[in-house]
């Protein structure tokens, strides 16, 4: 056979995992929309759910919409690494990830040096 000339393998299709997607209102969602909601869940890295389990925090879903709209914000003014100060935590998140890296309680907080961070979001209310 010529060294040139290679066999194929088979490989079985690739299958499409389905996602939970809400669609638009009149049904048809919009590429962009779909998009910005693809890109807008925040995710959270193994360390920071092994330090939110360590330190007893938790985050209400209603505080998760709010970081998630500020998130966008911050990343529309060209944050891409920010320090998230809420009533009693502080989260470290990569705007350009959508991802938690890290969290404490406010009290370990006041006395951590932020570094590597663009931007700040405070959520206290």
């Amino acid at each position: 056979m010529d060294p040139r000339i290679h066999s194929l393998q088979s490989h079985p299709p690739l299958s499409i995992s389905s996602t939970k997607r809400t669609p638009a209102k009149n049904g048809n969602a919009s590429f962009n929309s779909v998009l910005q909601q693809e890109l807008s869940e925040i995710k959270i890295s193994k360390h920071a759910k092994l330090r939110m389990k360590e330190r007893n925090l938790y985050i209400s879903e209603t505080e998760w919409v709010k970081m998630e709209e500020r998130i966008r914000e911050a990343k529309q003014k060209g944050v891409t690494d920010s320090l998230i100060l809420m009533k009693d935590k502080a989260l470290v998140v990569s705007t350009k990830n959508n991802t938690v890296i890290t969290a404490m309680n406010k009290q370990e907080a006041k006395s951590q040096i932020f570094t590597n961070i663009n931007g700040t979001i405070v959520m206290e209310d």
